[in-house]
């Protein structure tokens, strides 16, 4: 009879600094797995500690208080499975992102990740040191060998493993969300499967953590590289995991095949995750926000239903004598199909004082934007006040195309303690209403059927400052202004680039211009949903003061 070696899978969502929390759910998985008759039982990188942790990983208290509860923890697992669990460890003056291996009541072999990113929201050059190339792990007599996610993406450390005994790779990971990611994933973990001849198992975290969302999928991959078993995306899991000796070497059992969402299911469904342990991992239960009867504020609202439940969003109406009865009606509409509470709060006599307060020192100068942004701003503070006496989190609702380019106030529309939509693009922001409108899921907390009334996803985009105000006022229409955007951000392009894409050399150079002059902004602005490799915060770190132009 063939060999056979079981591993669990915790496919699990930590909070950062929750040691003692992490460490009871890695507990719960090791206690699933010994009743399962495992051999292994495997948690994601960086575990105990949750991740990202960033510069909190530093602090001496924090990492040697992680370092100990994972000594207690291998004591409490001493009879039964090998326990392997992500954490931090310390070498003399070193740190290092460790994968620690407890069998028998102790800490018996430690992994420290040699390959350490240093792109995108990733800063590990500053806050760990490289580990050496090492070898393999024994569990009983099975050798195991897991490169720490980011060495699963570079030949060498998976390469090592197999020349020095690893007969199987399993591979811990703290990998964020962003759109595409999941082909980029199977594409390097192929490649190391046909380099290695090794079978690999791929253990992601699933949750959200400040603007990233840990996605799961976690899956195995065969010989020749063919898919074994998928775990689901975005939902915690615990699965077992077999593997059968032949003569050729080990080979994961198939298991289940958990099916994997389209780009649009899997946007919506981080913004909503993020929304969900954003909140939760922060402190708030009830979330509130303006909801103006355009678009952004809909789907906002939307997200913040299916995230919390209706009970628990706060919709507020804050129209002056420039907002359509168009829009109250739509507004009204939105949070009747939601189920959420609708305040209602004109802000007309507010503006009135501010304005005749204002009077003496403005008299001599035309009506000019600083009007307009006097009514964002009242709305801002009257926001913020209900968000301090209710204690609701203010939820702010700029697009991505909105965000590049300043076309928000700040102090005023874009208050608030986190934006789902930070990284999705007007564009698309049509496009993700349609399809909520068409799908609901288990996962949402919200009503079926659609409830984004139609009017606010086709009607033209305003922001109802003035009289018969239109965004294309002021602003390239949405399709021309996303494309540019697109080039410029998400593809580090030039203004010459533009143009080679069918765009006028006028509206990149002011979109451009925009762009730059808008970074202090984004400075100030909340924390939201990373959804692209080039989001606007740790994925583009741009200078405030800065007088470069493209000269194209």
């Amino acid at each position: 009879m063939a060999d056979r070696f079981r591993i669990t899978l915790a496919q699990l969502n930590p909070s950062v600094g929750d040691i003692e929390g992490n460490a009871a759910k890695a507990f719960a998985a090791w206690q699933e797995g010994r009743e399962a008759g495992a051999d292994l039982v495997a948690l994601p990188e960086m575990f105990i500690t949750g991740y990202n942790t960033q510069d909190l990983v530093e602090k001496p208290v924090f990492h040697q208080t992680a370092i100990a509860a994972i000594e207690a923890l291998a004591q409490q697992c001493a009879d039964g499975p090998t326990l392997a669990i992500g954490g931090p460890w310390i070498e003399g003056a070193s740190l290092y992102n460790a994968y620690h291996i407890c069998r028998g009541g102790r800490v018996v072999s430690r992994v420290l990740k040699h390959n350490l990113p240093n792109e995108t929201v990733f800063d590990e050059v500053r806050l760990y040191d490289s580990g050496p190339l090492g070898g393999p792990y024994a569990v009983g007599n099975t050798r195991v060998g897991s490169p720490i996610c980011e060495d699963a993406w570079h030949p060498e450390v998976a390469e090592t493993l197999a020349e020095t005994g690893a007969e199987f790779l399993l591979v811990p990971n703290g990998s964020p969300y962003y759109r595409g990611k999941l082909d980029t994933r199977y594409n390097h973990m192929v490649a190391r499967v046909v380099e290695t001849g090794l079978p690999l198992i791929y253990l992601n975290m699933v949750g959200g953590q400040d603007d990233q969302v840990f996605d799961g999928g976690s899956f195995g991959l065969n010989p020749g590289g063919g898919l074994a078993f998928h775990m689901p995306v975005f939902d915690e899991a615990v699965t077992q995991v077999d593997l059968e000796r032949g003569p050729e070497g080990w080979r994961i059992v198939p298991g289940e095949m958990a099916p994997v969402p389209d780009d649009w299911e899997q946007d919506y469904r981080a913004m909503v995750e993020s929304l969900r342990d954003y909140c939760a991992k922060t402190g708030f239960t009830k979330v509130l926000l303006g909801l103006s009867g355009g678009i952004d504020s809909a789907i906002v609202a939307t997200v913040a239903v299916d995230a919390l439940g209706a009970q628990n969003v706060r919709c507020v109406m804050l129209p002056s004598e420039y907002t359509s009865e168009e829009s109250l009606e739509d507004a009204r509409a939105l949070a009747k199909a939601l189920g959420t509470r609708l305040d209602n709060v004109p802000i007309s006599a507010g503006r009135d004082a501010i304005t005749q307060t204002l009077a003496p020192l403005f008299e001599d100068h035309d009506t000019d934007i600083t009007e307009e942004n006097i009514q964002s701003r009242l709305r801002g503070l009257l926001l913020m006040a209900m968000s301090n006496k209710f204690g609701e989190m203010l939820l702010t609702t700029g697009n991505k195309s909105e965000v590049a380019v300043g076309y928000a106030t700040i102090y005023g529309d874009m208050n608030g303690g986190y934006n789902p939509i930070k990284d999705l693009y007007k564009t698309r922001v049509f496009e993700q209403c349609r399809w909520r409108n068409a799908n609901h899921r288990p996962w949402m907390a919200g009503p079926d059927g659609a409830p984004i009334p139609e009017r606010i996803i086709t009607k033209p985009p305003s922001a109802e400052l003035r009289p018969d105000q239109k965004d294309s006022d002021s602003l390239p229409d949405y399709p021309v202004l996303d494309g540019i955007l697109e080039i410029l951000v998400d593809l580090d392009g030039s203004i010459a680039d533009c143009v080679a894409a069918g765009y006028a050399h006028e509206d990149a150079k002011r979109v451009e211009h925009l762009l730059y002059i808008s970074e202090y902004k984004r400075f100030q602005s909340a924390p939201g949903t990373r959804l692209t490799k080039r989001a606007f915060w740790l994925d583009r770190r741009y200078p405030i003061a800065n007088r470069w132009r493209d000269p194209g």
